[in-house]
């Protein structure tokens, strides 16, 4: 099945690239620019392609406290017009968005049909493209995930091991709980269910995030001790870490539909986490 992805360099349109073959496209900004949303749209509507996976987004969650607008534009109003072009030619559309579109509320995971709030401009930007997506009409699956990590590009993980090469004690925020990601799984998860949404499969909205859930400090340490790095991690509330956006206390996510829909089963994220840093290590 031909797949037409928007987004190149992105971790998981990275993992789609690897997994996909020379059976998935992927269009760089270069090509498709999602600050310009009709141009994406006659892409669609130009494409051979069975279906088509959108991996691009505006992800600078503090830059977009003073750039909603642009976020707005890539996050809503783009992902909006390739899912009407994609439903004028009944192709199924796959979107990724997050788990900043609920407010973090409680410590039970959050289901797909619970109600989005979200605390940030970044959560308002990604839930408006859902909305969009819905009402366009098309075969569509929204997927919701949340911490992801990879070899390639910048991510929490990265950013530990960097940090260190030069310290021996970090201090992480400890009352953020949810699920790393590999971004791996979340590359598998979307190719299965773009074939099974080419086949007839119902979609609909979707969690995949890793389990156990934890804290930033908890998937610090594990870094840490797999890598075999001598780093103290002392907990701290968000408070003494604060951000120009407000993050959610709460990103558990429950993924229970995604296995009885498609199969697809909540990866255990420490796996991830070693296959991450066996590739580290090989670069």
């Amino acid at each position: 099945m031909k797949i037409l992805v928007f987004g190149a360099t992105g971790q998981v349109a990275t993992e789609l690239q690897l997994q996909g073959g020379d059976a998935l496209t992927a269009l760089g900004r270069d090509r498709a620019d999602l600050t310009d949303p009709a141009l994406c749209a006659e892409i669609i509507r130009q494409t051979d392609a069975e279906a088509v996976i959108n991996a691009a987004a505006y992800t600078a969650v503090d830059r977009a406290e003073q750039e909603e607008a642009l976020a707005t534009l890539v996050n809503g109003t783009a992902p909006v017009a390739m899912a009407r072009a994609a439903a004028e030619r009944g192709l199924p559309f796959l979107h990724l968005s997050t788990d900043y579109v609920f407010a973090g509320q409680g410590s039970a995971p959050h289901r797909p049909g619970d109600s989005p709030a979200p605390l940030n401009a970044y959560g308002r930007s990604k839930l408006a493209g859902e909305a969009g997506i819905r009402a366009a009409g098309g075969p569509h699956a929204i997927l919701r995930t949340s911490w992801i990590f990879l070899a390639h590009g910048a991510n929490f993980v990265k950013a530990m091991l960097r940090l260190s090469q030069s310290r021996d004690r970090l201090d992480v925020v400890a009352d953020q709980i949810g699920g790393p990601t590999p971004a791996a799984d979340l590359a598998a998860a979307l190719l299965t269910m773009a074939q099974a949404l080419r086949e007839g499969q119902p979609g609909g909205t979707y969690h995949l995030a890793g389990a156990e859930p934890t804290s930033w400090a908890g998937f610090a340490r594990e870094t840490f001790a797999r890598a075999g790095r001598a780093v103290a991690v002392r907990d701290i509330p968000s408070a003494d870490f604060p951000t120009p956006a407000k993050r959610p206390l709460n990103s558990r996510l429950d993924c229970a539909t995604l296995e009885t829909d498609f199969g697809i089963a909540q990866p255990d994220w420490r796996d991830g986490l070693e296959r991450v840093l066996r590739d580290l290590e090989r670069a």
